[in-house]
C-alpha cells in the first residue's frame, strides 16, 4: 500500500462540526489517501466485497465498466504482493506475481468460474493489449527526441543481431553438453524462445516444422509452446534484476532512454517547441489518443495488403510522423499524456487478464525439463549479456540495451509489456517491438529453411 501526505486542510468540514462527526471525516479522508495500486483502500474494499458477492451469486456482468472493477482489482492485488515479498520485490515481482499468480489459481479452480468465464471472454473478444501497445509506441515516439530516436532505431539492431548469433550458439552448446544435441537445442529450444511469441512465433513455426517433417502440426506445437513461456519468464526476472541493478548503479542506465543525448538541447524546431508546451487541455488528449488509434488502424490496412503485421506496421507509421513532423507538438504532448495514463492504471490491470485468460499454467510446468531449463536460462542470459556489453562499447546506455535484446525472448506483444513491466522501463516498448516482431520474423524464417534441409527430429 503506498501513503500519500495529505496536502491542505480537510474540505467540507467546518468548525462548528461535532468533534465525532469531524474525527470521522479526518479518519475517512486518511484512509483515501492509503492506496492499494491507484485504488483508495475504501474503494478498494468497497469494490472486492462487491466483486466476492456478484461471484458468491454466479452474477459477474460481462459489462465493461464491471470488467475494468474486477482487473483493476485483480491486477493491484496481486502488484501488491509481489511489492511486499522479500528478494521477489528487487526482480520484478509485482509484475511477476501479476503474471503468474492469476493463472496458477485459474489451473486449480481457485477462482470463481463465473468470474474467470467473464475476464476471459472479455480479454479475447476485445483485444485489448493492441489499444495498450497503440498507446504506449506512438505517446513514446512521439514525445522523443528526433534525433535519439533515429540513432536509436538504426544503433539497436547491432546488439540485437550479435546477441542472437551468440544465443544461438550458446544455446545449441550447452543443450549439447545436457544431451539435447546442438541441432535439436537451436531448432527445438532456443529459436521458440527467439521467435516472437505465440501468434506470430509459435503457430507458424509449428507449422512450417510439421511441413517441413510431415508431422502433426497440433503436437508440434505442444512440444514447443511450453518453452516459449518460460523463456519469457527468464526474461522478466533477467529485467527485474537490471532494474535493480540500475537503482544501485545510475551510471549504466538512461531510465527508459536508451542512449545519452535524450535530455540535451533539441536539434529541431519541432522538438524545441515542446519545451514551449506548459498546459494541455482535455480535448488535446483526446485528440492524442484518436491520432494513436488512427495510425494503428492504418497499420492493420497495411497488414491486410501486404502481411506486414498491424504493430510493426503502425511502428514504421509513427516513425515516419515524427521524422516528417507531421503533428504539433501539443499533440505529442497529448499523446504522452495517454502514454503515462496506460502506463500507470492499465499495466497491472492488464496483467491480470492475460494472466487469467491467455498464460496456461501446465505449459508452463511442462517446460521445466532440467535440460531445457538450463538451455533457455543460457540463451536469455546470452540474449541479454551480449545486449549490455555490445550496449555499453556503442555508447548506448547498457542496461537498456540489454533489456531491449532480452525482449527478443518475450512472449509477443504481452511479452513485451510483462518485461518491461519487470523492468520499469515501458519507455523501450518501440524498440522492443522492434527486437520481438522482426527478430522473431527472421528467426523464424531461417528456423524453417534449416529445419525443411537438415530434417532434425
Amino acid at each position: 500500500m503506498t501513503t500519500n501526505a495529505v496536502a491542505g486542510p480537510v474540505h467540507g468540514v467546518t468548525e462548528h462540526a461535532p468533534p465525532t462527526e469531524k474525527s470521522g471525516a479526518n479518519v475517512l479522508q486518511r484512509a483515501m489517501q492509503v492506496r492499494i495500486g491507484i485504488i483508495p483502500l475504501p474503494i478498494y474494499l468497497v469494490l472486492l466485497g462487491l466483486i466476492a458477492a456478484f461471484s458468491f451469486k454466479g452474477k459477474v456482468s460481462g459489462e465493461v465498466t464491471v470488467m475494468i472493477a474486477v482487473l483493476v482489482v485483480g491486477g493491484f492485488t496481486c502488484a501488491e504482493i509481489g511489492r511486499r515479498i522479500p528478494i521477489l520485490n528487487a526482480i520484478g515481482g509485482s509484475s511477476l506475481v501479476t503474471i503468474f499468480l492469476p493463472s496458477f489459481l485459474v489451473a486449480h479452480q481457485l477462482l470463481p468460474a463465473p468470474l474467470v468465464q467473464q475476464v476471459t471472454t472479455f480479454t479475447k473478444s476485445t483485444n485489448f493489449i493492441y489499444l495498450f501497445i497503440t498507446a504506449v509506441v506512438v505517446g513514446s515516439i512521439l514525445s522523443m527526441d528526433r534525433r535519439v530516436l533515429i540513432q536509436g532505431f538504426v544503433k539497436i539492431f547491432i546488439p540485437l543481431i550479435s546477441g542472437s548469433v551468440l544465443a544461438l550458439g550458446v544455446g545449441g552448446t550447452v543443450g549439447w553438453l545436457c544431451g539435447i544435441g546442438f541441432w535439436r537445442s537451436i531448432l527445438y529450444v532456443v529459436v521458440p524462445v527467439m521467435a516472437g511469441g505465440v501468434g506470430e512465433g509459435a503457430i507458424p513455426l509449428s507449422v512450417g516444422y510439421a511441413e517441413a517433417l510431415g508431422l502433426n502440426q497440433g503436437a508440434m506445437l505442444g512440444q514447443i509452446l511450453p518453452l516459449v513461456f518460460f523463456g519469457n519468464l527468464v526474461a522478466i526476472i533477467c529485467c527485474g534484476a537490471l532494474n535493480s541493478l540500475g537503482k544501485r548503479r545510475p551510471d549504466l542506465t538512461g531510465n527508459g532512454q536508451l542512449q545519452p543525448g535524450a535530455g540535451d538541447a533539441a536539434d529541431t524546431v519541432s522538438d524545441r517547441a515542446h519545451s514551449s508546451v506548459t498546459r494541455i487541455d482535455v480535448a488535446t488528449v483526446a485528440a492524442g489518443g484518436i491520432t494513436g488509434i488512427a495510425i494503428y488502424v492504418f497499420g492493420t490496412l497495411i497488414h491486410s495488403m501486404i502481411g506486414l503485421p498491424a504493430p510493426v506496421a503502425m511502428l514504421f507509421l509513427v516513425v515516419l510522423v515524427k521524422l516528417l513532423r507531421a503533428v504539433p507538438a501539443s499533440l505529442e504532448e497529448g499523446a504522452r499524456v495517454v502514454f503515462r495514463f496506460f502506463v500507470i492504471a492499465v499495466t497491472y490491470p492488464l496483467l491480470f487478464s492475460t494472466a487469467v485468460a491467455l498464460t496456461p499454467w501446465h505449459e508452463l510446468v511442462e517446460a521445466f525439463h532440467p535440460a531445457n531449463l538450463v538451455t533457455i536460462i543460457a540463451t536469455v542470459a546470452t540474449l541479454t549479456a551480449t545486449g549490455f556489453y555490445v550496449g555499453r562499447l556503442l555508447k548506448m546506455y547498457p542496461i537498456e540495451t540489454a533489456i531491449v535484446n532480452a525482449c527478443h525472448s518475450g512472449l509477443g506483444g504481452t511479452g513485451d509489456v510483462m518485461i518491461l513491466t519487470a523492468a520499469e522501463r515501458m519507455e523501450l516498448m518501440p524498440f522492443a517491438q522492434v527486437a520481438t516482431r522482426i527478430g522473431g520474423a527472421i528467426t523464424v524464417t531461417l528456423a524453417i529453411v534449416a529445419m525443411a534441409h537438415f530434417k532434425v527430429i
